[in-house]
């Protein structure tokens, strides 16, 4: 079974204090270490299991600079066949369509054979959690979001979904599809120095506009920024103190006055 997972390097803000940069519509990256994005890493776990059990390849594919190769380097260390990276200079904005397309017209033009899209849920740095339905439409396969279980049988998979409410959902699918893994479906194991050096020399192909037989006039985003600003910090919280009577009169004098009541 051929797998493709698609990847992103993106800063990590785990730990830090995020700040909006000058132009107001991005976050200052400037000194932050950047890693493979976390929903990712699962998607591309479970990637490397299914070749495990079924055969098959591998691919993995990015869109980014010549740095951005570090999360490829890190695929093909753990299992992956073949890794392909998309850049072109004269595209200057990427939102969710742009990759979607970029990533879509790799697959068709390289007929990269696939049973199976694996992408995370969504990228840590923007959150969209939009290029994997984007990508399934532009492929026309069906796709399903948030999976937190995946089993595979002829050409179908079962897969458990998360909803809303602490609600799950069960699927049958037919392939080939796509799905967007959410964290805990299992356990990614860790990328060996030996690993990292064994794979240092492996070719990845890098493809730009012309060799996705795209025109730049074709590779606009459809989602433009304002303005990135943090959340207006409120008065904050008023501790209530009494009985439970006194409480619930005084909530009630708080709900009225709010217009809440």
């Amino acid at each position: 079974m051929n797998v493709i997972v698609c990847l992103k390097r993106v800063p990590d803000v785990a730990e830090i204090d995020l700040q909006v940069d000058a132009s107001c519509k991005s976050i200052k990256t400037e000194g932050l270490p950047y890693v493979l994005n976390d929903w990712d890493n699962y998607a591309l776990e479970e990637a490397i299991r299914i070749k495990e059990k079924t055969g098959g390849k591998v691919y993995a594919l990015t869109v980014g600079k010549e740095v951005d190769e570090e999360v490829l380097r890190r695929a093909l260390a753990l299992g992956a066949d073949e890794a392909l990276r998309v850049w072109d200079p004269s595209v200057s904005e990427m939102d969710p369509y742009v990759i979607a397309l970029l990533l879509s017209r790799t697959i068709k033009e390289n007929e990269i054979p696939f049973d199976l899209i694996l992408t995370g849920v969504q990228a840590q740095d923007d959150g969209y959690a939009q290029v994997g339905p984007i990508l399934a439409e532009l492929l026309s396969i069906p796709h399903v979001t948030l999976v937190t279980r995946l089993e595979l049988y002829e050409k179908k998979a079962r897969v458990k979904r998360e909803l809303e409410g602490g609600l799950e959902e069960e699927l049958e699918v037919e392939l080939p599809a796509l799905f967007t893994i959410q964290s805990g479906i299992n356990e990614p194991r860790y990328v060996s120095i030996l690993g990292i050096k064994r794979v240092a020399k492996k070719e990845i192909r890098v493809l730009d506009l012309g060799a996705l037989k795209l025109d730049p006039g074709e590779v606009l985003p459809k989602i433009k920024v304002e303005e990135l600003f943090p959340p207006p910090v409120g008065e904050g919280a008023e501790i209530l103190k009494g009985s439970l009577d006194e409480i619930s009169e005084k909530l009630l004098e708080i709900f009225e006055k709010g217009g809440v009541i």
